[in-house]
């Protein structure tokens, strides 16, 4: 089967929070779609500066699976924390198509 990559939604980092074990946390409004767990990218200036996992979705203290366009959010990425304002984050997932003849 061929991979086929869909993007689920996008969310704009607001503010960026900081950690007190030295990582960080985007702060950010889902434009459009949902955000899911799992796989993530940011993008800055429409180009693609990090492609990894979602490691944390709060909707204000609760630890959330999904959020829907319209919400505020909190993300953190594993492995990365150079968030500026201004980003965006989009959530994509991996399907499975099945080839045609």
């Amino acid at each position: 089967p061929e991979k086929k990559e869909t993007t689920l939604g996008a969310a704009d980092v607001k503010q960026v929070f900081k950690l007190s074990n030295g990582g960080a946390v985007a702060g950010c409004i889902v434009d459009n779609g949902r955000i899911n767990k799992g796989p993530a990218r940011v993008l800055r200036n429409r180009k693609v500066i990090f492609d990894g996992q979602t490691k944390s979705l709060r909707r204000f203290q609760d630890e959330v699976s999904e959020i829907r366009s319209g919400m505020e959010c909190g993300i953190l990425l594993a492995s990365f924390e150079d968030f500026e304002v201004g980003d965006v984050i989009e959530s994509y997932g991996i399907e499975e198509v099945a080839q045609k003849l």
